[in-house]
């Protein structure tokens, strides 16, 4: 519980004050004026936020203090970063205006301090939008006019973070949802991978604590085999630097608890068998013009001396991320019989590596008379700008296309003159086209990759040489969005359909009136709305063409407005297909009653919604024992894990929609789940797998699917079990069969 004493938070407060200007002053020595400006910028934000405290208790100006340092030390930003951190709730949480902002600064402080303010006057009048979504999209809109502001939300972010512990449950989950959905991605694109390590990690606590606390106490156990290495492997290798006359640091690091985890659930692995746990970074001072073969010289001496895994090295200096990102990895075996990563870099590519593009922005920043021809960030600001700035797309569908560009792997395409065309992976011929030129990709009809035709639809590999082929009575039709996968290409696509298309208006308009009238439904701007959202239409112009083409009929008009004759139910009968079909294909009476038994029974809600019906989200099964949370949905509550991602993206996207809920005590309910197996492929393993499920444990198995190939077997087991004790003592009995490999729950 925190203790309020006015006294000793004043000298808190003035001591936060003292470690910010010591830490601007080791990153650059500040002038007077910055000087100045930082204090006017510390001495506002303290008189605004007086008297106003953190949900912990403590007073609110630790939270811009403790932004404004990491801002500094963690992300390298200068003064003017410092002021907008300062000031970055002002206008949120007090009464000073943008207005006086700009006229006790300057625009450039308004105008960061405005991306960074959330937006609170927007009025939600549909189900479909979602306000965290708008504000997204005012954050990225904001960003483009200034990068600063994603720097600062982020820094803003990772302290909100790193004190969640002070919140309720449901708020903890949503912030979590909102870092791991929209932040970390961002944090990711920039190159700012401590900040993006350290969210991840974060995340997980709050919606995964116990696996959290699992892999957390496996890694603090390694300790010994830490030091171990740190003798008989960075001994070694500082030797074998030393004599060869480098100048050189050594840093080490053991794999985040979140790193683990990910790579023992996407690989199938124990702990025990992540060979990269361990991690060394060679971090080499050499000049500008000797990077790249003294990186290979060192990869060299290394490689000679210890052995390396063949299929994990990876070059990054002679193609870098889209991020960036220069390093040489290799992974070696070390004395002790560990797989250690060791990474190979320049101080200067370690800025790059530690501050992302943060770092080219600085640079261009602090050196603004130089003419630099590459800069990543510009690039790409560039790149989204015209996306984000339609506003015929909903917020969610703009944040998610833009998220689309965030993790994506990069392939290199070469045009028949031999020049390089850089793209996501999983091109396609038509990306390649529109890429080239807007035009080229209207009027393509397919390509000669490596001398072979092949159609527009094609997924490229890195390397391909590319002929596009086109013809001038070639023009796009709705399929090839299908077609295509890069934002870009989608988004040329949709702008031609949507131009060619308001053509229609008036036709559609006409059809529509001619419909409501036959009907007698009310020819108002309501139901034309209530249509296009029946019809799953994101824009008026496409509803008004599938009108006038008859793709939208008086059928889906009767349906939309309850006019169809027949039993009400057939209104939502394609909605609903699944739940009357599931219904139909009954095994087992007695099991499936109990299983739906738990609708209604298993569940505790917070006392707002005790009234509404309950089930468990099929995306997730979640069972007894798990950690639970419930989303609405359709006029009931969905209860999911709170690490599924499709809760987290809900809860990103809508946080009004989140219920506390947990297991209610004493009830035995069985819950459908599914674990995942590998095998070798060997006689009768199969009736062993049956007989430990339905004999030994007494378990109903719902269904069974195994495929085999070379000797290999794959499949799902679908099983009924009570709580999570018994789902885990379910999976450790299965690993025990003879020839059984990988087993996870799904």
């Amino acid at each position: 519980m925190y203790q309020i004493d006015e006294e000793r938070e004043e000298r808190e407060i003035q001591a936060k004050y003292d470690e910010l200007i010591a830490a601007c002053n080791d990153l650059r020595q500040l002038s007077d004026k910055d000087q100045e400006d930082i204090f006017r910028a510390y001495t506002l934000a303290k008189k605004a936020h007086s008297g106003t405290r953190r949900k912990s208790g403590e007073p609110y100006i630790f939270h811009p203090l403790a932004v404004a340092l990491i801002a500094v030390k963690e992300v390298g930003l200068g003064p003017i970063a410092v002021e907008c951190a300062l000031l970055h709730d002002v206008v949120e949480d007090t009464e000073i205006t943008l207005d006086e902002l700009r006229e006790l600064f300057n625009d450039r402080v308004a105008r960061i301090v405005d991306g960074v303010t959330k937006i609170e006057d927007v009025i939600v009048k549909q189900a479909d939008v979602s306000k965290q979504a708008e504000n997204y999209r005012k954050i990225l809109l904001s960003m483009c006019d200034d990068v600063y502001v994603i720097f600062l939300k982020l820094c803003d972010r990772l302290h909100n973070m790193r004190t969640l512990d002070s919140m309720k449950d449901t708020k903890k989950l949503a912030i979590s949802s909102e870092t791991q959905y929209f932040y970390i991605p961002l944090a990711h694109r920039l190159g700012l991978y401590n900040i993006k390590t350290e969210l991840e990690e974060l995340v997980m606590k709050y919606t995964n604590p116990i696996r959290y606390g699992e892999i957390a106490a496996k890694i603090a156990n390694t300790g010994v085999t830490e030091q171990q290495l740190r003798i008989c492997f960075t001994t070694p290798i500082r030797e074998l630097l030393d004599a060869n006359g480098y100048q050189y640091r050594i840093k080490t690091r053991v794999k985040s608890v979140y790193s683990c985890w990910k790579k023992m659930e996407n690989k199938g692995v124990a702990f025990d068998e992540i060979y990269d746990l361990y991690a060394m970074r060679i971090i080499l001072d050499v000049p500008a013009e000797h990077e790249k073969e003294e990186c290979f010289k060192v990869y060299s001496l290394i490689s000679r001396q210890f052995r390396p895994r063949p299929d994990r090295f990876r070059d990054w200096i002679t193609t870098p991320k889209n991020n960036g990102y220069e390093s040489l990895h290799t992974t070696v075996m070390s004395p002790i019989g560990r797989w250690v990563e060791v990474q190979i870099r320049t101080e200067r590519m370690d800025k790059i590596a530690e501050k992302g593009m943060a770092a080219h922005f600085l640079y261009k920043e602090q050196h603004p008379e130089e003419d630099i021809e590459h800069n990543p960030v510009e690039e790409w600001l560039m790149q989204i700008r015209s996306s984000l700035e339609n506003r015929e797309k909903s917020a969610l569908d703009v944040v998610e296309e833009f998220k689309q560009t965030l993790y994506t792997h990069e392939i290199y395409i070469f045009t028949p003159k031999g020049e390089t065309i850089t793209l996501p992976a999983h091109s396609t011929v038509l990306d390649f086209a529109f890429a080239i030129h807007t035009e080229l990709g209207l009027h393509c009809i397919g390509a000669k990759v490596n001398a072979r035709v092949v159609p527009i639809g094609y997924v490229l590999h890195s390397g391909d040489q590319v002929e596009v082929l086109k013809s001038k009575r070639a023009e796009p039709t709705e399929e090839w969005i299908e077609q295509a996968n890069t934002p870009h290409a989608k988004e040329c696509l949709r702008d031609w359909l949507r131009d060619k298309r308001k053509n229609y208006r008036d036709e559609g308009m006409q059809r529509f009136a001619e419909l409501c009238n036959k009907l007698k439904v009310p020819n108002t701007q309501n139901n034309f709305a209530r249509l296009r959202h029946y019809v799953k239409l994101t824009n008026d112009i496409d509803l008004y063409y599938k009108l006038a083409t008859g793709q939208v009929s008086e059928k889906e008009m009767s349906l939309c407005f309850g006019k169809e004759q027949g039993t009400p139910r057939l209104l939502f009968l394609d909605q609903y297909k699944d739940l009357f079909d599931s219904r139909k294909k009954k095994v087992d009476a007695p099991i499936h009653e109990t299983y739906n038994s738990a609708n209604a029974r298993a569940f505790l809600l917070e006392k707002d919604f005790e009234r509404f019906e309950t089930e468990p989200a099929p995306c997730c099964n979640p069972v007894q024992g798990d950690q639970v949370v419930g989303i609405v949905s359709d006029g009931k509550i969905v209860v999911h894990r709170t690490n599924c991602k499709v809760a987290m993206n809900e809860m990103a996207s809508h946080e009004n929609h989140i219920v506390r809920a947990k297991w209610r005590e004493g009830e035995q309910v069985s819950f459908l789940t599914g674990i995942s197996i590998t095998m070798i492929d060997r006689k009768g393993l199969l009736q062993e797998i049956s007989r430990l499920i339905s004999e030994d444990m007494d378990l109903y198995i719902r269904a069974v699917t195994i495929e085999a190939s070379e000797g290999v077997g794959r499949g799902v087991i679908m099983v009924y079990v009570n709580d999570l004790e018994v789902l885990n003592n379910l999976i450790e009995k299965l690993k025990s069969i003879d020839g059984i490999g990988e087993v996870r729950r799904i």
